[in-house]
């Protein structure tokens, strides 16, 4: 066995599906190097591997760990109060490549993140800094906030006054008169949004980015509406909710139309829709026909996150912080309008025979958005997307109804990706170990079907050898005995797998 071959048989056997927890924990010795840092991160392990990993005096094997998006995060607890900073932020800043998906903290892991009192024992983060990374990260569910508006710990009620608008009337008159000075001062300046005129006080010493941010966002006083207009200035006017009627009209009638597309699908317009489905441009016109069946602003922002998107759009997919009725969207699965479509279909709550029937749509981004975003979309729709859609290929293959077997057809495709595919279903009879590609040869080298011998060829073929050694079929024994030889091998000189 050459040593040149070292690091491929260790990364095989770090994604070794069949690999048993006696095999992954060795993976863990310093001698195993980067394969180790690799497992941690990147792949599902079963709970002995990971209470290795979360018990393990190592900082980096704790740290790839945090990052895992393949494990349970309710099992990586502990490393929320793990004694280095790094490892902390590592897990509120969550997956380095963040999948479609974003994966929300359990309850606990958050509390522990906003009531800590140090950034950990090795100092090199504080715990504000950690908590910058949580919010960054988008793993805080939207009702997280409030929830907290009434915990015992006035960490988390102070944290609840930074959704403020979130806080109902009761929550936010609570947090005004909280016992915790604190948390009072904290709920006066959060309750300053809704106060137009300290909004208009305040506006002339603002940067223009924050000026941006409160135009549309705040209660504005009718001064600041007129200055807004007179200077040439009402976009962020015609995406806040506070912005009074008649401004909105003017907003309707405004003559750039992305002013219009803008305000098109509010459901505050007024008799301003009729005259918009009547306008020269064809998006505002779209738009304002979708208007009727907008009656919420959860209704208006799950239409917002759909209209004017391409069918290539791989935006975060996160669960929005109050969501329209099913009723709704079963009415827009049944829609005339492709868009409204296009609502029903990114909900994965859509019932199963709404899902069966947008699958067969004749609107390819409805079918598109149902296979990225639907836990029921069939397998075969996933397939074609996949095949006929680059750009949604990463987040598909993480998707548990991805199909993985009869795709043999596909073994000629002229993308590599396909192809990769196909090489690894397990019914082809000569998976193509010698494609130009290596990720298809990696794949068809880790296909099952291999006979043994063939196998034991690949593995000592640098071309093939970290598939061969990733391979299922490989015994528990040769797994060992790869291992063994290794691990034994002259070790990674110190500080070189440092991450």
């Amino acid at each position: 066995m050459s040593d040149s071959l070292r690091e491929l048989w260790l990364r095989g056997i770090a994604f070794n599906t069949a690999a048993p927890a006696d095999v992954l924990i060795r993976l863990l010795d310093e001698a195993a190097s980067e394969a180790g840092l690799l497992m941690c991160e990147g792949r599902d392990m079963p709970d002995a591997v990971i209470d290795a990993a979360l018990r393990h005096p190592a900082r980096r094997i704790r740290r790839a760990l945090a990052g895992n998006r393949h494990v349970d995060p309710a099992r990586l607890a502990p490393l929320a109060s793990d004694p280095s900073g790094l490892v902390r932020a590592q897990l509120a800043s969550g997956i380095r490549t963040q999948p479609r998906w974003v994966r929300p903290l359990p309850d606990d892991i958050l509390v522990t993140f906003l009531t800590a009192q140090d950034g950990g024992e090795d100092g090199r983060v504080t715990e504000q800094e950690i908590v910058w990374e949580l919010w960054s990260s988008r793993q805080i569910p939207p009702s997280f906030p409030r929830d907290m508006a009434g915990h015992d710990h006035p960490a988390l009620r102070l944290f609840a006054t930074s959704q403020w608008q979130s806080l109902t009337a009761a929550q936010q008159k609570a947090l005004l008169n909280d016992p915790d000075p604190a948390v009072r001062e904290a709920a006066r300046k959060a309750n300053w949004v809704l106060d137009p005129e300290a909004v208009e006080a305040d506006l002339p010493s603002l940067e223009s980015r924050n000026r941006w941010f409160v135009l549309g966002t705040c209660a504005l006083s009718p001064a600041v509406v007129e200055q807004c207009f007179a200077d040439n200035e009402v976009r962020p006017l015609a995406r806040n909710r506070h912005t009074p009627a008649d401004a909105l009209a003017r907003l309707a009638r405004h003559p750039d139309a992305e002013i219009r597309r803008l305000v098109a699908t509010r459901p505050d317009l007024g008799q301003e829709a009729a005259a918009l489905r009547q306008d020269p441009d064809e998006d505002v016109r779209m738009r304002a026909r979708l208007q009727p069946s907008i009656r919420t602003w959860a209704e208006f922002q799950a239409v917002h996150w759909v209209v004017g998107h391409g069918p290539d759009c791989t935006c975060p997919i996160t669960k929005p912080a109050t969501e329209p009725s099913p009723d709704w969207y079963a009415t827009c699965a049944a829609s005339e309008e492709p868009v409204l479509r296009r609502v029903a279909a990114s909900w994965p709550g859509l019932p199963a025979e709404l899902v069966r029937t947008l699958a067969l749509d004749e609107d390819e981004e409805v079918r598109i958005r149902l296979a990225c975003h639907h836990p029921l979309a069939p397998p075969h729709l996933l397939l074609d997307v996949f095949v006929t859609r680059p750009a949604h290929r990463p987040h598909l293959l993480t998707l548990p109804a991805f199909p993985r077997t009869g795709l043999t057809h596909l073994i000629g495709h002229p993308n590599p990706e396909v192809r990769a595919l196909a090489a690894a279903d397990p019914a082809l009879p000569n998976p193509p170990v010698r494609d130009p590609d290596a990720s298809v040869r990696r794949a068809a080298a880790a296909n099952p079907s291999l006979a043994p011998e063939a196998r034991e060829t690949l593995l000592a073929d640098p071309r093939t050898a970290e598939g061969a050694a990733a391979n299922p079929a490989l015994p528990v024994p040769r797994m060992h005995a790869l291992l063994n030889h290794c691990l034994s091998s002259t070790a990674t000189p110190p500080g070189a797998i440092q991450r």
